[in-house]
């Protein structure tokens, strides 16, 4: 099953083929519609030429930002989100020897130990590396012992709750919904308490 994240289909095809364009996509979904946020690594693809860790990270900062921050810009925060990509890039430099895919394969890891090494990432925190775990195990065939316990709800079968139930356009207004609902929900407790 191909990964459905964009209504671009080379965008698409580009996180399906590229581990670190859905792992830059994943750190991009804040504030923005995820379209945009899985949008952002075709468009830096396009204006550097390549997407590998080693060039990213290496690339003068000042120059990364205002290719990021070219419209369309790739983010509403285009210059630090660019750096928070830089850094997250060097860490997989440092760590994993510029390969992304070895954040979730590198020595047959479980679950836990894969949402581990998520969580250590720059801009991942707990919530952000549980969605990823649960998108990677339910659309990436990740097949990490306990990956589903590990992912919490969001690795649930048969939900509708994050960027791991997306496969389509209709799916992607059911993840739309439940957020809204999410949000109501919170705002009314905050009303009342």
């Amino acid at each position: 099953m191909a990964i459905w994240l964009t209504t671009d289909s080379e965008a698409n095809e580009l996180l399906d083929r590229e581990p670190l364009a859905l792992l830059i996509g994943m750190l991009l979904d804040q504030q923005i519609t995820i379209e945009t946020a899985f949008m952002g690594p075709r468009k830096i693809l396009d204006r550097i030429g390549a997407l590998d860790a080693r060039t990213i990270a290496e690339y003068d900062p000042e120059k990364f930002a205002a290719l990021c921050s070219t419209p369309p810009a790739i983010h509403r925060f285009p210059g630090s989100m660019a750096k928070r990509i830089q850094t997250l890039c060097q860490g997989l430099v440092e760590e994993y020897d510029a390969d992304a895919a070895a954040v979730w394969t590198a020595g047959d890891p479980s679950g836990t130990e894969v949402l581990m090494r998520l969580k250590a990432l720059p801009g991942f925190g707990d919530v952000k590396a549980k969605i990823f775990l649960a998108l990677l195990g339910k659309q990436r065939g990740l097949a990490a012992k306990g990956w589903q316990r590990a992912a919490g709800e969001f690795g649930r079968k048969g939900t509708h709750l994050s960027v791991a139930d997306i496969t389509d356009e209709a799916s992607l207004q059911q993840v739309r919904a439940y957020k809204k609902q999410m949000k109501a929900a919170a705002k009314a407790a905050a009303a009342q308490g």
